[in-house]
């Protein structure tokens, strides 16, 4: 069975080790520069070691995941002495494998495999991993091996170019990132109703779980409500007005998103060509500022 090692024992690094751990994988080496995260790993897997340094999980594993922060990734790979018989994965979503050619050009197979999911705990690293899609990036004969972890974490994968990693990582950062960001905006407009932000943000929960239920089982454009999908001009009319006189600040947001649900809601059928117009013509005007 493939002996495998962890440069980096930190939110992604535990959840990926334990995780496949529990698959009957051999985690057998680690090493962090935080010896007590290394130390913590290393002994709720069995069969594990700690290593002070790289270059010693490098020496007693096959495969090898640098699961440092993003930007240690070509320090790391530069440092290590590597040699043909080793394949080295990284976990970054923006950087392609590029970052590992000091490994290529000493013979390792290289690749990158960056689970499609948010990490803000371990705890939740190790909930929210199973299921996930994993983008990968890899040759033969490391790419099979790759979609097989991927299939042991039961979860899928596709198939990225160096070129794509980018676009894709952007495309994360708007599902998931800005996604935080909407909530925080509408929680702040609450507190104009006098409800605290803790408050307000449960009440939203359920109104975010339900968006999200329906977009996996209704699907786009379909699962797509509210006053664009309707093309409800009085009610948007409205926001503009009040988030001129509350928030101000919000008004070119509003707008902005205004403007992309548009192609949503005529997709979804719901508005004709002449309503988008309508829509487009009072998302560009003055009303509101």
């Amino acid at each position: 069975m493939l002996k495998i090692g962890f440069i980096g024992a930190g939110t992604v690094g535990t959840a990926l080790a334990t995780r496949l751990s529990q698959k009957e994988c051999r985690i057998v080496a680690v090493s962090d520069q935080r010896l007590a995260s290394a130390e913590k790993l290393a002994k709720s897997l069995s069969g594990c070691h700690v290593y002070r340094s790289a270059q010693q999980v490098a020496d007693a594993a096959e495969l090898i995941f640098i699961t440092t922060p993003d930007d240690a990734i070509a320090r790391t790979a530069g440092e290590v002495h590597w040699h043909p018989g080793k394949s080295v994965v990284h976990c970054s979503g923006a950087h392609s494998i590029d970052i590992l050619k000091p490994a290529k050009q000493a013979g390792a197979n290289t690749g990158s495999f960056h689970p499609l999911q948010t990490f803000a705990s371990i705890k939740q690293a190790m909930e929210n991993l199973p299921g996930s899609t994993f983008a990968l990036e890899a040759e033969e004969p490391l790419l099979p091996t790759l979609k097989n972890l991927a299939s042991l974490l039961d979860g899928d994968w596709i198939e990225l170019k160096p070129e794509d990693k980018v676009i894709y990582h952007a495309a994360a950062v708007f599902a998931c990132n800005y996604m935080v960001t909407l909530v925080k905006l509408a929680t702040d407009l609450w507190q104009t109703l006098g409800v605290p932000p803790e408050k307000a943000t449960k009440a939203l929960i359920p109104l975010l779980q339900g968006t999200v239920n329906n977009i996996d089982n209704i699907g786009l454009p379909d699962c797509l409500t509210g006053p664009v999908s309707r093309g409800d001009l009085g009610t948007i009319s409205k926001h503009l007005t009040a988030l001129k006189a509350n928030n101000s600040s919000l008004l070119t947001t509003y707008k902005e998103l205004g403007l992309h649900t548009i192609p949503i809601a005529l997709k979804k059928g719901k508005i004709d060509a002449y309503k988008a117009k309508e829509l487009k013509a009072l998302f560009t005007s003055n009303v509101g500022r």
